[in-house]
């Protein structure tokens, strides 16, 4: 079962005269009980595609199904309902400073009317859930950013939602703390089977806690897949940055000045491996290199987590015979056709 579902959604703005279409078009579905991560640089739609989630934003076309419900036909006071399903975090927090952690996390409740006992019930947990027990009676300006964001996430829960939307909600954080919020947010997924929904431009979050991603480019969906998928194997320009970015790629000096992106007489690959599990590609390699009597020369290697799998990522150049080198190049080629698709392999260019 999809938990959300967007149909064929559209937003517009009129700017200064003109029409400009923040989301075009997207259709997008999130499994009950993911985490699914959307990515995109600045500008891309992200956050008007979260806030139309939740009708922050009201779509200028296009459905928003949440729990089966299509949240654009209800009349106002049903949608207000319907939002009691749906919790949201931002990157700033959004506390009130003179309210106590205690009182902000019982707002959500306070607004629909529960009792003080009510709100004591839901609420003690929460706090303990999110680490904040002993900050209960504290305020805003005492907390640090993570402490903010727990609190902000706590209140996000009060109301039992089945979604919880993050937008940027790590952002403002430095890395540790960010870590830290996303374990938090991996625990609430497991413990009350809240589907998340999280925008965010930093493929840290997608790697760390993401079943799923898509990436938005200019108000469209562009690629969208499994995040091992999505990791092994991306398909549009945009995606192969965004992953290379997340392995910290960068040029190898030793070769930059002799690389070439088309292949000529003499010219050696430079190849790109990625695989899942930390004991697979060595054996092909040393296979490789005995068979064809060629030689390996890693550029540069990384082991990686991606949603609780080991990801290697090795940059290499092949060298040897000219027949060798084709022929281990051909039977590392061959590896995208393996059945249970853990490797892929890439050329990425030539050195001479």
């Amino acid at each position: 079962m999809h938990m959300i579902e967007l149909n064929n959604l559209t937003k517009v703005f009129a700017a200064g005269g003109t029409e400009v279409k923040a989301i075009d078009g997207v259709n997008l579905s999130v499994p009950e009980g993911a985490i699914y991560g959307v990515i995109g640089s600045s500008g891309a739609g992200k956050s008007t595609l979260i806030r139309c989630v939740n009708l922050l934003e009201k779509p200028t076309s296009g459905q928003v199904l949440v729990d089966g419900q299509d949240l654009t036909l209800l009349p106002e006071k049903l949608l207000r309902q319907a939002r009691h399903n749906i919790g949201m975090i931002f990157q700033h927090f959004n506390l009130l400073s003179s309210r106590t952690v205690y009182d902000n996390v019982a707002l959500p409740l306070e607004l629909a009317g529960a009792s003080k006992s009510e709100i004591e019930q839901s609420v003690l947990p929460l706090l303990e859930l999110t680490g904040l027990d002993s900050k209960r009676n504290s305020y805003p300006a005492q907390l640090s950013g993570g402490q903010k964001q727990r609190v902000a996430i706590a209140r996000a829960l009060a109301s039992k939602p089945k979604v919880l939307l993050c937008d940027e909600a790590t952002s403002a954080l430095d890395p540790q703390t960010t870590r830290s919020i996303l374990a938090l947010l991996k625990d609430i997924n497991r413990q009350l089977k809240i589907t998340i929904l999280i925008i965010t431009h930093e493929m840290d979050v997608v790697k760390t806690i993401c079943d799923r991603v898509a990436i938005m480019s200019f108000g469209k969906i562009i690629e969208e897949n499994e995040v091992e998928q999505f990791f092994l194997n991306p398909r549009t320009d945009l995606a192969k940055e965004f992953v290379r970015s997340a392995i910290h790629e960068k040029p190898v000096a030793e070769i930059e000045a002799r690389f070439q992106s088309e292949p000529c007489e003499g010219a050696r690959p430079v190849v790109r491996i990625t695989f899942v599990g930390q004991g697979v590609v060595q054996p092909l390699i040393t296979r490789a290199a005995r068979q064809f009597n060629t030689d390996f020369n890693i550029l540069q290697a990384d082991i990686e987590t991606v949603n609780e799998k080991a990801m290697g990522f090795l940059m290499v150049e092949i060298m040897g015979e000219p027949e060798g080198i084709e022929q281990s190049l051909q039977f590392l080629q061959g590896l995208h056709n393996s059945p249970d698709n853990t490797v892929q392999v890439e050329v990425i260019g030539y050195v001479s």
